[in-house]
């Protein structure tokens, strides 16, 4: 084995733990609290940098399946949540709170199978339901200082279906939402005529068919909203992927405000 090849391997082992260390650390850089304190596991992160007198956005975030557990890590390594939230530099350069709440193992955000082509809302879950209450406890500390005209919903999967459900569930408590391969009950959909929402979906998606995402847009847009969709060609179940990169998704979410 050559010095230079030695050293090239070197590096490259040396790149992929680093990786991996900095994924950990980067969830651990999000404070826990445990289920002990508040019956529910999550996680969040305030600003990198905030001022006093100044009012910062939150970003609420919805896991997917496999997410789910009782670690309070799961939630933002699902995906690759975490490494996306850090490339994007959402606690510095958008000067963002990031909250990630983990639904326990078995458990949804929303009680209805993921291979019906519909579902009428149905009575909140409990995982719902404690996000909601921590959230809203967050919101009502004043020294996190969270603007409360910029909160935002984000999640993929079973966290798309569960972005759907809490802005349904409240729909003049965020600015904007973004669910990605989710779907929502399209009966109560003109609530959400006022709302800004992008949904994404791959249109190979065979674990939830596009149609979820396709029919709460027109069922929107019918009742005179204007939401955007973004269905990726050749893209199946990891729509996330494709959103996440979209400096242009990224710009628009954290420019919406509610009036």
């Amino acid at each position: 084995m050559t010095k230079k090849f030695a050293f090239i391997l070197f590096i490259s082992f040396y790149c992929q733990s680093t990786l991996s260390l900095t994924a950990k650390d980067l969830v651990n850089s999000y404070i826990s609290v445990p289920s002990g304190e508040q019956g529910f596991n999550y996680r969040y992160s305030p600003p990198q940098k905030m001022e006093n007198g100044k009012v910062y956005p939150l970003l609420v975030f919805f896991h997917g399946a496999g997410g789910r557990g009782n670690n309070n890590t799961g939630q933002l390594t699902d995906a690759g949540a975490v490494n996306a939230f850090e490339k994007e530099r959402l606690r510095l350069k958008r000067k963002s709170h990031i909250f990630a709440g983990q639904v326990p193992k078995g458990e949804k955000w929303v009680n209805t199978s993921w291979n019906l082509l519909g579902h009428r809302m149905t009575k909140i879950s409990d995982s719902m339901k404690m996000v909601l209450e921590a959230i809203d406890i967050y919101i009502q500390n004043p020294s996190n200082q969270v603007d409360t005209n910029r909160i935002y919903a984000m999640g993929l999967s079973m966290g798309g279906y569960g972005t759907w459900d809490a802005i349904q569930r409240r729909p003049n408590f965020f600015a904007a939402a973004v669910p990605i391969c989710g779907g929502g009950d399209k009966s109560i959909a003109k609530e959400l005529a006022h709302l800004p929402i992008w949904a994404w979906h791959g249109d190979k998606d065979t674990v939830i068919k596009p149609s979820r995402s396709l029919d709460m847009i027109e069922a929107i847009t019918k009742a005179g909203g204007s939401p955007r969709y973004s269905e990726i060609k050749g893209r199946g179940h990891n729509s996330w992927v494709d959103c996440w990169k979209s400096e242009k998704m990224w710009s628009w979410l954290y420019s919406q405000r509610k009036n």
